[in-house]
């Protein structure tokens, strides 16, 4: 970043307000608009994010910067009347970090700045108190000397335990100014060693030296953890706020502490935080000595505690939210050092959302955007009690959030046959696949100790509302044995494990969960307002209501079935966006297919297909019965029919043996023939989708076929069906319209055999590069698109998403490659690029073109509102995630509102 001479990069804090986080970071911003309404902030200034950019662009400050810096430190030593580094009476200042978006703990903070073996006397003459200047200097020698100068900070901790240790104390207050001189004499002694310079003794060295720090401290690997965690872009830079010391460190009647305008925990109004005594404000955050519960403050110093409760209305009722505040009370004077809006869990969001409402300092609008899709999937998943006695063995991926309990198992024929005799088991695999569905039904839970947030394993689990943990490397899984081995202790089939989906923790025994209200609420089993215990379902309601009424996007689920399409339209679901037919195709019925497969004659497949045909028609019946006046889209058969057929390693070993006992069956002789022939290098990329429909005669029209006669038998029993038949994998126009026009014949056929009108449209998913690109012309045959962004994003990044998540995604995230995995959110600069253009084009030529989204994206609280921008008209998820749906589909309509008022 390049230097603007004219640029401006020092500001007072009489010169700042909030609306500046961009460059004076939220504590700057924050500490000029106390200052502006006039709270006691000891007087001071920020130097701007921009200032941080150049240097960490350049690896130098601004050359403008040290005069600025000059000049308001000039300033502020005449407003204090004293210098920095005065020897007979200093001014000593701090120099935290601040970037806009919090970041506790990640950057880096030093205190006492301009103290020296000269000044420190001079300290210590002005405060009448020897002990606390020598104090002050040894924690600005040890906070400089491991920010400053990278000195192992436990080197100071060893010292000072020692000389805790040598006085037979167990607290540093208990050390005394000859105790502290020697410590500080120590700790010089390890900076010169540890640093191979001595610690600098001029004041302004100090300063400089310490913003330069805390500069660099916005790439460390903390921080950058930090930020892509929190989605935090990594080119924001921090500012650096220089402030006039106050302290808490002159006695009893000195000290720090921190507080809540309302509990973070809860969202309920009262006196939150915690106050210590003769300390300074590191002293509180690192946990040193035990704090007091602020209310106590009132015994100890009743005017700062009466001037406290003030400043925080205050606080709250400008700022409008939760407030974290930080002050220092120095000699009975209350001084404060930061706010900021504070950090709450998911039911205190939306508790103070709805609490804000009520006492008029919001309006709905504005509580909807305080809360989000996260948080309300936080209070949708049961929880492990936190209090419980717990032995972890291991952690994983947090994949599908959740508690659950129960015995494990490592196959799921077990799963299923334990599940039916009443046992709750977790299903433990190194990886699972689609011949595991029943498995994965049957279990409270999943473990896996490969994958990650979208291999098989999470999707199917998210899908199904089921708690699952992926990735837990360090569980060594046997299936074969029938165990698993962990640190040395083996987990026999039968143990009891419990597994967190909201943390990635797997625990030995049972630990017992709490139920969530929120979701016996939504799935009508509790109502809002009966009472003051449902205080969190009734926010809930509330702020749902209002998402519901100002959102544009509609929300559908993707269900195979009656039973997940009665669940998803009890969780608020308009209709369903994807029902995957090959799901229909396992379990009993997999032998119907391998019949179809394995035909030799135009006989044998119309008999396999003819098999096939009722049973469809039955799905059909029961699903759009479950949907009845809500939009149905079915999928034809879409994945590559060797998924049909077994594995062809087992399959050859089981031939190959009943082959050497001169007993082979000519049913396996068959199908492995058949494996063969199937079989391809990447058949994600093969025989699949609309191309099964062109090369296997009568595929399609039996599945249109089905669908049609039971949407004529649904209308004629006074129902309301309305189905949508998808065909996926169109890659051109052509494809479409051969498959449109042998649907149109059989939906011809059936209206005239039923004597029904059937309004039945047919669409394409959109999920290859090809299809995006001549949006325009498949429009010309497809009533609607949905995208399907799995894929979509498979295609254009050109990953294996079973593949690369293992292999390589743990590694682009810690790089910074990928703030967050492109399955996970929407890659809106590459996959986005391609939807937005392919809505546009797809609209150009029909301007009435139903556009959705039914990937695992329409879930997502990001992509939702992405997808709201590009003009789509509904999303698809699973039915646990509708409700997330739906309410950022409000957030996004409200913040596109707020957008175009301002």
């Amino acid at each position: 970043m390049s230097e603007n001479k004219d640029q401006k990069f020092v500001y007072d804090f009489t010169e700042g307000n909030r609306d500046l986080k961009d460059l004076l970071g939220g504590k700057g911003a924050n500490l000029a608009e106390m200052t502006n309404l006039g709270l006691p902030v000891p007087p001071g200034f920020t130097i701007t994010t921009e200032a941080c950019k150049v240097y960490l662009a350049s690896g130098e400050a601004p050359a403008a910067l040290r005069d600025e810096v000059s000049a308001h430190l000039a300033a502020l030593e005449a407003k204090m009347g004293k210098k920095l580094g005065q020897s007979d009476d200093p001014l000593l200042v701090s120099v935290r970090s601040g970037a806009k978006f919090s970041m506790p703990g990640m950057m880096d903070t030093v205190l006492n700045i301009g103290l020296s073996d000269e000044s420190v006397a001079g300290l210590a003459a002005q405060a009448g108190n020897e002990r606390f200047a020598w104090d002050s200097y040894r924690r600005l020698i040890q906070m400089f000397g491991k920010t400053v100068l990278d000195v192992d900070g436990e080197l100071f901790e060893e010292a000072l335990d020692e000389a805790k240790a040598a006085k037979k104390v167990t607290v540093d207050t208990d050390l005394d100014a000859a105790d502290l001189k020697k410590l500080v004499t120590r700790f010089k002694k390890i900076v010169a060693k540890q640093a191979g310079r001595e610690f600098p003794q001029d004041a302004r060295e100090q300063l400089d030296l310490a913003v330069e720090a805390v500069f660099n401290s916005w790439n460390t690997d903390r921080a950058k953890l930090y930020r892509r965690q929190e989605r935090i872009p990594s080119d924001l830079g921090t500012a650096v706020n220089i402030c006039s010391m106050v302290f808490g460190n002159l006695g009893p009647d000195s000290g720090t502490g921190v507080a809540f305008t309302r509990d973070p925990a809860s969202g309920h109004a009262g006196v939150y935080g915690d106050y210590l005594q003769n300390a300074q404000g590191e002293d509180v955050v690192a946990g040193i000595r035990n704090t007091v519960p602020l209310a106590d403050l009132e015994t100890i110093d009743k005017a700062s505690y009466d001037q406290l409760m003030t400043i925080m209305t205050t606080l709250e009722t400008h700022y409008k939210d939760l407030c974290d505040i930080e002050f220092t009370i120095e000699r009975g004077q209350l001084w404060m050092l930061q706010t900021r809006v504070g950090k709450r869990t998911a039911g205190a969001a939306f508790r103070i959302a709805t609490q804000l409402v009520d006492q008029g300092l919001i309006d709905e609008a504005e509580a909807l955007q305080r809360v989000n899709g996260a948080q309300l999937a936080q209070l949708m998943f049961p929880r492990f009690d936190e209090g419980a006695s717990t032995e972890l063995l291991g952690r994983g991926i947090a994949a599908s959030p959740g508690a659950a309990v129960g015995k494990a198992v490592f196959d799921s024929y077990t799963a299923v046959k334990w599940s039916r005799s009443g046992e709750k088991v977790i299903l433990i695999r190194r990886e699972t696949n689609p011949d595991d569905l029943d498995g994965m039904i049957a279990a409270e839970g999943i473990l896996t100790s490969r994958g990650g947030k979208t291999s098989h394993a999470a999707v199917v689990a998210r899908g199904m509302g089921k708690t699952c943990v992926c990735g837990a490397e360090d569980l060594e899984v046997d299936t074969k044995r029938r165990r698993m081995t962990v640190g040395g202790k083996v987990i026999e089939e039968g143990d009891v494990v419990s597994i967190d989906g909201s943390t990635g923790k797997v625990y030995l025994g049972e630990v017992p969960v709490v139920p969530s209200p929120v979701v016996e609420y939504f799935e009508g089993r509790m109502h809002a307002g009966a009472d003051d215990a449902d205080e969190l379902v009734q926010a809930v309601h509330r702020i749902m209501a209002y998402a519901d009424r100002v959102r544009r996007l509609r929300v559908r689920a993707n269900a195979d079935n009656a039973e997940d399409a009665l669940r998803a339209r009890r969780f608020g679901a308009q209709g369903i966006g994807l029902c995957r037919t090959e799901h229909m195709f396992l379990g009993e019925r997999r032998e119907l297919v391998e019949h179809l497969i394995l035909a030799d004659t135009d006989k044998e497949r119309e008999e396999a297909l003819s098999a096939l045909l009722p049973l469809q028609k039955k799905d059909f019946v029961e699903l759009f019965e479950a949907m009845d006046g809500l939009p149905v889209t079915v999928r034809l058969l879409d994945p590559p029919l060797h998924e049909f057929l077994p594995d062809i390693t087992e399959l050859s070993v089981r031939v190959a043996l009943a082959e050497a006992r001169k007993d082979a069956n000519e049913n396996d002789l068959r199908l492995l023939q058949a494996v063969h022939k199937l079989h391809e290098q990447n058949p994600m990329l093969g025989l699949r989708g609309v191309r099964l429909g062109l090369v296997i005669p009568g595929l399609f029209a039996m599945q249109v076929r089905a669908i049609a006669e039971a949407a004529a038998e649904r209308k004629n029993a006074k129902g309301d069906p309305r189905a949508e038949i998808m065909v996926p994998l169109v890659g051109t126009v052509q494809e479409l319209e051969i498959v449109r026009e042998e649907a149109d014949a059989v939906i011809a056929e059936v209206e005239a055999a039923t004597g029904t009108s059937l309004k039945l449209t047919v669409g394409t998913m959109i999920e290859l590069p090809r299809a995006a690109l001549t949006a325009g012309q498949i429009a010309e045959a497809a009533q609607f698109f949905s995208f399907g962004t799995n894929d979509l994003t498979q295609t254009v990044w050109g990953f294996s998403r079973d593949d690369v998540e293992a292999s390589f995604f743990t590694a682009y995230l810690e790089k910074g490659i990928f703030g967050v995995s492109p399955f996970e959110t929407i890659d809106k600069d590459g996959v986005g690029a391609l939807v937005r253009s392919a809505v546009q084009a797809g609209r150009a030529t029909r301007p009435d073109l139903k556009l959705g989204v039914c990937g695992e994206h329409g879930g997502d609280p990001e992509s939702v509102h992405f997808f709201h921008e590009v003009g789509l008209d509904y999303v698809s998820c699973s039915p646990f995630r509708i409700p997330v749906a739906r309410l950022e589909a409000g957030r996004a309509a409200a913040e596109a509102k707020g957008s175009d008022s301002r």
